[in-house]
């Protein structure tokens, strides 16, 4: 049985943001209702590399964070549709969103709306901006959030070739959720929680922010111990970040015939500040001499974080990633592998039981435990209110 199982979650979302963070609630057992409206539905379930999933409306960009979810197409731009949801509204613990600032506000189903007929509810928002400020009704998306932030400035004006900033928004927004559950069961009261992906992009930038916040006269520091280098075949990432492991590395290069003197004397941060250059010329003269897999096996003999440079493909085939049970068979398609969490537990964790739903397999099961009846459900089907 997973950590959340008995949670309920109501998710109207699309591309993902919020589809990522109702994920988490699915792996470990939420009951979570993925609504999307029957005519335009989510559209992820169009994208990924293999066409035939995205002509069924089930791609794999969908897929990696649709699993275990139940899907209800339900039009709510309609009055019935409205009345249907907020019938489910009545018995659901969670409401997450990431329409733009104000739009279900004009459709009768923010927050102010919701809490009337459910207090305890934990409603969350996932925007661009959030919900106040000269930005708060703009949309967005990861990439222009990327611009935005800074981020790829930070980035020598090059975008990151991830969607950093709408996953790291979606386990915010997750563990803002878990805690204002936590907190309900205090009070007794739900609470609204606006995200903003601006703000996540920036917390992941958090020293630099700060600094640049503070004294933005002072130039960012690159750090020799930290940086990467070419070898004679690939290119090797050093993790010698504190003064001793600086010391450590000179210790070690040491003992395969190259001194760097300037490593020994290093024993506070300013004298990493101030030796950088020195100690990166000195680096590049020695790690060229082997391949990146050599020094990598030495240096982490000698306890220094190091790994080549790798591509995504050889990632995903490392035997670490087997070894701790990363990927799971869709339980549709045991060929196609999905990702779980991040994390272990030793109980009531992430587990895939279902398979990501087409649009709407799950319409009637919901409406129905939902409280509506069958007249009342059939009625919705005969309008195309409900698919």
């Amino acid at each position: 049985m997973g950590a959340l199982t008995g949670i309920r979650v109501i998710e109207l979302s699309q591309v993902l943001a919020a589809p990522f963070c109702g994920y988490q609630f699915a792996l470990l057992g939420a009951d979570v209702i993925k609504v999307e409206l029957p005519d335009t539905p989510d559209c992820a379930r169009g994208r990924g590399p293999l066409p035939a999933l995205n002509a069924k409306g089930i791609g794999l960009t969908y897929q990696v964070q649709g699993g275990n979810k139940k899907s209800l197409a339900l039009n709510i731009r309609t009055e019935p549709g409205r009345a249907a949801l907020l019938k489910l509204v009545e018995n659901a613990d969670v409401f997450l969103e990431n329409y733009s600032t104000g739009a279900l506000d004009t459709l009768g189903l923010g927050y102010a709306a919701l809490r009337q007929c459910n207090p305890r509810i934990v409603y969350c928002s996932i925007t661009g901006y959030g919900d106040q400020g000269p930005k708060a009704s703009k949309g967005a998306y990861d990439n222009t959030i990327q611009a935005a932030s800074g981020a790829i400035g930070q980035s020598g004006g090059h975008k990151p070739g991830v969607s950093f900033v709408d996953y790291a928004a979606g386990y915010s927004a997750a563990f803002a959720i878990a805690a204002a559950l936590l907190q309900r069961e205090r009070t007794g009261r739900g609470c609204h929680i606006s995200t903003s992906m601006l703000e996540v992009a920036l917390s992941l930038m958090a020293p630099e922010a700060a600094a640049q916040h503070i004294a933005p006269e002072v130039p960012k520091r690159k750090e020799a111990g930290i940086s990467a280098f070419d070898t004679a075949d690939g290119t090797l990432m050093l993790g010698a970040f504190k003064p001793s492991q600086y010391r450590k590395l000179g210790a070690c290069l040491a003992a395969q015939g190259h001194d760097v003197p300037v490593l020994d004397r290093i024993s506070e941060w300013t004298d990493i500040w101030q030796n950088s250059d020195t100690i990166r010329v000195a680096l590049q003269d020695i790690f060229i001499l082997r391949s990146a897999d050599a020094w990598q096996s030495v240096l982490e003999a000698a306890d220094i974080p190091a790994e080549r440079i790798v591509t995504l493909a050889e990632s995903i085939a490392a035997p670490q990633l087997a070894a701790r049970g990363y990927f799971a068979p869709s339980p549709a398609d045991p060929s196609i592998a999905l990702p779980l969490a991040g994390f272990r537990m030793t109980e009531g964790g992430a587990e895939l039981q279902r398979a990501p739903p087409v649009l709407g397999r799950d319409s009637r099961e919901v409406l129905t435990k939902g409280g509506l009846s069958a007249t009342e459900i059939d009625a919705l089907f005969a309008a195309g209110v409900a698919k």
